[in-house]
């Protein structure tokens, strides 16, 4: 989607490591700018900037201005960014140039809403199996999102990718027999079978077997003075 938003980019000079911390201490993150049958561009950036576009309902999927220090204005997409493993903070964006003309393939996520029929009705369970579509079309034409509607579904029902509502210019290429959700129904689990467990000898009989054992050495003993 086109956003109406300009982050603003300054040239780099030199890169590095020694380059990339010293952006760093200045508030900006390093970034590459490529793409378009155009030189790649080191630039820098505000993360603060790039973060509020990432985390915004389009995400990656934004399109939004890349003005490099008024000399260059150019729509540009997020190709590829690096955290800090521990504090998670943005290291190095890759910002892709976007040609408005020219076909893109992306990935739009697809959003479920109400409450099906065979949950609330039948005691069955929603399975949401596909969460994003990839489709291609001209930048301007990217959805936000696909909404799909699973009030109806019953349990042993199933909403397919070819029931999507898609806009002229839109071409789909996720298979049209792919599921995005169904109801099902839940399985009871099978009581476990009884462990069997030897009975244990019964008390008296132990007692028993032993008094006997001690009442047969003395007769014993007796045999052999004889």
């Amino acid at each position: 989607m086109r956003l109406d938003t300009v982050v603003e980019a300054q040239p780099r000079a030199a890169r590095g490591k020694n380059e990339a911390r010293r952006t760093r201490r200045q508030g900006l993150i390093p970034a590459i700018v490529y793409g378009a049958f155009k030189d790649s561009q080191a630039v820098s950036v505000n993360p603060k900037d790039i973060t509020k576009i990432i985390r915004s309902r389009t995400g990656h999927n934004s399109i939004f201005d890349l003005n490099i220090d008024g000399v260059e204005r150019t729509p540009v997409i997020v190709a590829d960014e690096q955290y800090d493993p521990i504090k998670g903070h943005l290291l190095h964006i890759d910002l892709k140039r976007i040609d408005l003309a020219k076909k893109l393939r992306v990935a739009v996520p697809v959003h479920v809403a109400g409450e099906a029929k065979g949950v609330k009705q039948q005691g069955g369970v929603l399975d949401v199996v596909t969460r994003s579509i990839e489709i291609e079309c001209v930048p301007n034409d990217i959805p936000d999102e696909f909404r799909v509607d699973v009030t109806e579904l019953a349990i042993g029902s199933s909403i397919r990718v070819s029931e999507l509502p898609v806009k002229e210019g839109v071409r789909v290429l996720t298979s049209p027999d792919a599921v995005i959700a169904h109801v099902v129904g839940i399985k009871e689990e099978a009581a476990p079978a009884e462990a069997v467990v030897a009975a244990p000898a019964e008390p008296e009989v132990v007692k028993k077997g032993k008094k006997e054992e001690e009442a047969a050495a003395p007769a014993a003993e007796k045999g052999k003075k004889k």
